[in-house]
């Protein structure tokens, strides 16, 4: 006869109710390879166009233009988060990141490391660092395999022996707040939805990776087991030395989790900064329109009209110029002329957003001064911008 859920809770007391018993780690990183000020990740130009065939030859008619051209950094250490609509492209990039999918243009550099680039970082070195937790906890998971199996698996395709993998995945399970003689043996069928969603975080630190990326890892728990998994996320993060890219629909979560916050929207970077910057001096307006649309707890600041309306645009044929125009309270005849620039990122200070009226030489109406110091540069497309200069 199986132990039951509340049982398998009892027995497991100090495990899966409280905080999972995590060794010290010594500070610094034996695997760090090109120091502390080199990001643990830089995306250059990434793209992923789609085709779209049709016809008698099932030619290619179109291209769904999924990412396009979107470059940032990801520092050691942190957790940065990514936020957007539906459809805007960032499970599409944890894809590109994680080499699932193949990238049509771009370049992934890891801790100084091309990735797939001659004397650089081979497929399989990139995935021994870095690791992704997926949405569906279900599906993520082997129905065949009891859970231990299935976090042995990937120490055991690099080599590791059957004693190796098992002690590894036992290891795991109790870190991540499970107790592995309880729930090794267990298939996923026989697990909750919160109990599943740690034995994939479990199985992804099963290779010891420096960097994990989390699409939508507690959207689909209930909000007591979303704390409780995002709380053992920040304890792993400190005990692994870890560095997170969290992908999620839910602000709020993103607040609370992320260093840094970068925001999508039809398949482009619109603004990224540090997580008190964006929240509280958000200087795009696609993403003060996504902060405006959160539900307040207070029922005398009652929401009365939605702050952005109607559908993004189609990703086959997207907007000329800012493609957040279409919507934009704020757009002028430039927007449609010229693509805006996101700026020169500098370091985990610096706050960038791709609009006009950031930006004193577009001119935009409602564009600010420049910075003190700061000279005119049109012909850049990398001028940073660091004034709150959006109205």
């Amino acid at each position: 006869m199986k132990p039951t859920e509340g049982a398998a809770v009892t027995a497991a007391e100090g495990l899966a109710r409280g905080r999972p018993k995590l060794d010290t780690v010594p500070p610094g990183d034996a695997r760090d390879r090109g120091g502390k000020i080199q990001p643990m990740l830089a995306v250059n130009g990434l793209k992923k166009h789609f085709p779209i065939r049709g016809g008698l030859f099932n030619r290619r008619i179109g291209s769904v233009r999924a990412v396009d051209d979107v470059s940032f950094v990801v520092l050691k250490g942190e957790t940065l988060g990514i936020v957007g609509e539906s459809g805007c492209g960032k499970s599409t990039l944890a894809r590109l990141l994680m080499h699932l999918i193949p990238r049509d243009a771009g370049e992934l550099i890891f801790d100084g490391e091309g990735v797939e680039e001659a004397h650089g970082l081979t497929l399989r070195e990139l995935r021994r660092n870095m690791q992704m937790v997926f949405q569906d906890s279900s599906s993520s998971l082997n129905p065949r395999l009891p859970v231990e199996d299935s976090i042995a698996y990937a120490p055991r395709a690099h080599g590791a022996s059957r004693a190796q993998g098992k002690k590894i995945a036992r290891e795991l399970l109790e870190k991540v707040g499970l107790d592995p003689s309880l729930f090794g043996s267990r298939y996923p069928h026989e697990l909750s939805g919160g109990q599943k969603q740690r034995v994939n975080v479990a199985r992804a630190l099963a290779l010891n990776p420096r960097m994990l990326i989390l699409d939508e890892a507690v959207s689909a728990l209930d909000k007591s087991i979303e704390a409780q998994v995002l709380n053992q996320l920040r304890y792993l993060k400190r005990h692994f030395n870890l560095t997170y890219v969290f992908i999620s629909h839910d602000l709020n979560v993103v607040q609370y989790v992320s260093d840094r916050v970068l925001v999508m929207y039809l398949g482009q970077v619109v603004e990224i900064g540090p997580v008190e910057a964006i929240y509280d001096r958000a200087k795009h307006p696609y993403t003060r329109a996504l902060l405006n649309s959160r539900l307040s707890m207070n029922p005398d600041d009652r929401v009365d009209e939605a702050p952005l309306t109607g559908e993004p645009p189609n990703p086959v044929n997207p907007p000329s110029g800012c493609r957040f125009r279409i919507r934009c309270p704020f757009a002028q005849e430039v927007c449609a002329a010229r693509t805006p620039a996101i700026g020169n990122w500098i370091d985990r200070s610096s706050h960038l957003a791709a609009c006009h009226m950031l930006d004193a030489a577009s001119g935009h109406s409602g564009a600010g001064p420049l910075p003190a110091g700061v000279a005119p540069n049109p012909a850049s497309p990398w001028r940073q911008t660091s004034h709150e200069g959006a109205r």
